[in-house]
């Protein structure tokens, strides 16, 4: 190995293939590698939380990677970073809860107001200048909590709930925000339960917040023990007098294994859609960003554009920077067919990415509680056995592998397959919760 560099990235990579794609995003590229005194590895962590939890799930892990990248047994310190820990500390700035999502051009000034969105704009910015009632001293029970905002992926939703939160940021400095993915949410639940620290859990999410955003929130249908946790989350935030906002690629009505109660909260508060821009929002999303860049593009070109690409609007930045890109480095005045190459491009390159296993299986473990190793394993508990049926189900009906690869993938012959398969087609026949809870996987796995 050439460098500390070259050490810590062979790590991560050998943890990497060793773990899920959602343990790895959450858990492993948190960590920051200090090098090495004599045989003792130092690893930096965020927050002492991040520590317990890395630390009991994957410790072992990362002896063992080091042991394979280095050829030796090495001593690991695991250390919490200082700056992290003044933020912690430093009263004038706890806490904003933003994690990695808050995005400084995501706000109300740069979005982009059409027919398309203009309700669930104004709601948001509503919500934003009196967060909760405050102001107003109207009860907390209002039409605007919570603010549930649902529409497809690529339509500005995160846009707006970064806004929600720039603009509270500036008005109300002192108050508390929590901005989190329900995927985020589930999983660090899920270790609450493992780790027996979910006193800390809900002193994290029902203590001390002001403002709590949570994207995504379909994530969280039909799994039973978070929508229970969720629930009461919710209740305690609401009912305390503090906002929430939520956002869904879909209403509540149609998050098919959504408890009835979840749902009838949700649909107590106000809901708006974000429906894909009409052609003048386009154009004008287009020139926004051609504004940021000092690009200069005609009339005929961003009608262009705005003509080819109808349903999202990441794809309109996307084609915008690219063609940028293109004419910045070539000199290039931007034309129709330069952009008509751009366009095809980006349309290839933000094309959805073929379901994975892996996918289905973090997915179908977070819904059911059955963890990804017992998935994988042989054990024949009840519980186990129906998770993995499960699994073998959407697996089928998402990605049309034959039944002898899925067998291979769980070391079953492809025989099992089909009668577990089988099994679980005539259950969903009689029990109509459990064909909901499946056809929320299936929608999931499938979401950007």
């Amino acid at each position: 190995m050439d460098s500390f560099n070259d050490i810590w990235q062979a790590v991560l990579d050998y943890i990497k293939a060793k773990v899920s794609d959602t343990a790895y995003d959450l858990w492993i590229k948190i960590v920051k590698f200090d090098g090495f005194n004599n045989s003792t590895v130092t690893l930096r962590f965020p927050k002492p939380m991040h520590i317990t939890i890395v630390t009991s799930q994957y410790g072992e892990l990362f002896e063992e990677a080091f042991e394979n990248v280095l050829g030796f047994k090495v001593n690991i310190e695991y250390v919490c970073d200082d700056v992290f820990e003044k933020e912690k500390n430093d009263t004038s700035s706890l806490p904003h809860h933003l994690e990695d999502y808050k995005n400084a051009q995501f706000t109300f000034e740069n979005f982009i107001v059409g027919p398309s969105n203009r309700f669930a704009y104004a709601a948001a910015k509503a919500v934003a200048s009196d967060p909760g009632s405050r102001l107003s001293q109207k009860t907390s029970f209002t039409n605007y909590n919570p603010l549930f905002i649902y529409g497809n992926s690529g339509l500005g939703k995160t846009h707006i709930l970064n806004a929600i939160c720039h603009e509270v940021e500036k008005t109300f400095p002192d108050m508390n925000i929590m901005y989190v993915r329900a995927e985020q949410f589930a999983n660090e639940f899920y270790q609450a339960l493992q780790n027996k620290t979910i006193d800390e859990f809900h002193n994290k999410y029902r203590n001390n917040i002001d403002v709590f955003l949570i994207d995504d929130i379909q994530f969280i249908s039909g799994k039973t023990s978070t929508e229970e946790e969720f629930f009461h989350t919710f209740d305690t935030l609401v009912y305390g007098g503090k906002q929430v906002v939520l956002t869904s690629d879909r209403p509540p009505k149609e998050i098919q294994s959504l408890t009835d109660r979840l749902k009838s909260r949700f649909e107590d508060g106000l809901l708006a859609d974000i429906q894909p821009p009409e052609f003048e929002t386009r154009c004008e999303i287009i020139k926004r960003k051609a504004k940021l860049l000092n690009f200069e593009m005609s009339d005929q070109v961003v009608s262009y554009i705005a003509e080819k690409i109808k349903s999202n609007i990441r794809q309109l930045e996307g084609v915008t920077k690219k063609l940028y890109a293109l004419c910045d480095i070539n000199d290039h005045t931007p034309t129709i067919a330069l952009a008509q190459s751009v366009i095809k491009v980006i349309m290839e390159d933000t094309q959805p990415l073929p379901v994975t296993i892996q996918k289905i299986v973090d997915e179908v473990s977070r819904t059911t509680g059955i963890s990804v190793e017992d998935i994988y394993s042989k054990v024949q508990k009840a519980n186990i056995s129906h998770a993995r049926k499960i699994t073998f189900y959407v697996i089928r009906k998402v990605t049309n592998m034959s039944y002898e690869d899925i067998g291979e993938e769980f070391d079953k012959h492809h025989s099992t397959v089909i009668y577990n398969i089988g099994q679980i087609e005539k259950e969903m026949e009689k029990n109509s919760k459990l064909a909901r809870q499946i056809n929320d996987i299936i929608s999931n796995v499938k979401a950007e």
